[in-house]
């Protein structure tokens, strides 16, 4: 089997690569069995070394990597290197904390000497999506390389060229063989892997289905897994809101690296008294973005990943827009090379229709109109999903306590979601389990022993 590095751009194939047998599946598996036993005894400050030099590498090389990003997946490249220096700060963060998030945790009963110790578990495997091909890998592999555990790391099938440089660096920082191992594999070798006794969880991030695959799979071997999945995020807009402010975040928030994130802000909830000026603006902003060349800096949207993701969408959008979609702007791809589709607004979308409960991942923008702010949160919470979502208003107070009714994992108010190395990220319901960052991030395959002296 070849695994392909395609330029969404030009669709020019620019690099293939032979996947791992089952025998040299189980030889990286030996492998970083070995190491973890012998990591785990490292101390937090010889771990603190090896990825703060990772860190400073990704800063000082950051238009190397970023122009591979741009080059493989599309991503605009001043988006591609602030991915870079993201990754770098979540690092920095990971390996300047471990020591303090993991140190012992006394029970403080009275009478009792009892504390919590936070020990590694051994050989994890990540299954990352293209997206964000170094931050999804890196948020993943940082915080448990410095607990103690080894990383296993299954890439995204059209990202080979950014999953080997991620491999490459960390084995010119020094992190010993096995600690961290790239994995060019075919998705049903994930069952073998965890299937071995040797691996002992599981994190992915991808789509629903992915996600049920592998929280399946994760179940029957009894294996620890942390799954972030799809979203649908909501963006409330009530009637007291900073209109011009509010456009210039429902344009950012939609259209972040091509709407092509979990977080991107997709649905958007409108009070009705301001939805006809929203509309207006909203439709001028969008309509005035230069598709082009993601290379070029003065491009406002690249193409999507890959000629499959683009058509996908096409279909999302036709099958809406059959099914009495209002189509107000785009819903076509443009006469040009490469998998580039335009940007997109529909409304008048209804419960009936598939899209309703679909995430669209692209520049597309669904747009809803209700009464009230009751109306807002109603809908808002009438998905599957519960990953993000945000609210906007001029009353901060009042932006709380719409915030404290959204059901999903995280709510900001008056910006689009976002990640951020100090706060925890992750979902609920269809949009998976556990959390990632923050101090949260680091707990998720860590065993959490109770050591009891007695009275």
């Amino acid at each position: 089997m070849s695994i392909l590095s395609v330029n969404p751009t030009t669709g020019e194939t620019l690099k293939s690569y032979t996947a791992l047998t089952k025998a040299q599946i189980d030889s990286a598996i030996e492998t970083a069995h070995d190491a973890y036993i012998q990591w785990k005894e490292t101390t937090f400050e010889a771990r603190q070394q090896i990825l703060l030099k990772f860190a400073r590498a990704l800063r000082s090389r950051t238009d190397e990597f970023a122009k591979l990003i741009t080059l493989e997946m599309g991503k605009r490249i001043s988006e591609s290197r602030r991915e870079v220096i993201y990754c770098a700060e979540i690092t920095e963060f990971y390996a300047n904390g471990a020591a303090g998030f993991l140190a012992d945790q006394p029970m403080n009963v009275p009478g009792i000497d009892a504390w919590i110790q936070h020990t590694p578990i051994g050989v994890l495997l990540g299954v990352m999506p293209w997206n964000f091909p170094f931050y999804q890998v890196v948020r993943f592999a940082t915080p448990n390389i410095m607990a103690g555990n080894t990383v296993l790391l299954k890439h995204a099938g059209n990202v080979p060229q950014c999953a080997e440089k991620i491999q490459t660096l960390f084995d010119e920082c020094d992190l010993p063989a096995g600690v961290y191992t790239n994995l060019f594999i075919s998705t049903d070798m994930v069952e073998t892997i965890l299937a071995d006794k040797r691996v002992q969880g599981v994190s992915l991030t991808g789509s629903e289905r992915a996600g049920s695959a592998v929280a399946a799979l994760a179940g029957k071997f009894l294996k620890r897994s942390v799954l972030e999945l799809g979203g649908n995020d909501a963006f409330v807009v009530l009637e007291d809101a900073d209109l011009s402010a509010v456009v210039e975040m429902a344009v950012k928030g939609r259209m972040v690296n091509a709407g092509q994130s979990c977080v991107a802000s997709k649905r958007f909830i409108v009070v009705e008294s301001l939805a006809k000026p929203f509309m207006d603006e909203f439709k001028q902003r969008i309509d005035a973005m230069k598709m082009g060349d993601p290379m070029d800096e003065s491009t406002d949207i690249g193409p999507l990943s890959t000629e499959a993701a683009a058509e996908n969408l096409l279909k999302q959008v036709e099958s809406a827009v059959n099914a009495g979609a209002s189509l107000i702007i785009g819903g076509d791809r443009p006469q040009r090379p490469g998998a580039f589709f335009n940007p997109t607004i529909l409304t008048d979308i209804t419960p009936e229709m598939p899209t309703y409960d679909q995430e669209l991942f692209g520049p597309v923008a669904s747009v809803y109109v209700v009464k009230d702010e009751a109306a807002a949160i109603k809908l808002a919470n009438d998905s599957s999903y519960g990953l993000g979502g945000s609210v906007y208003t001029s009353d901060i107070a009042r932006g709380r306590r719409a915030a404290e009714q959204i059901e999903s994992g995280m709510v900001f108010i008056n910006q689009p979601t976002r990640s951020q190395a100090e706060l925890p990220f992750g979902g609920i319901k269809n949009s998976g389990y556990g959390r990632e960052l923050s101090a949260l991030g680091i707990m998720e395959f860590i065993n959490k022993k109770l050591i009891h002296a007695g009275r």
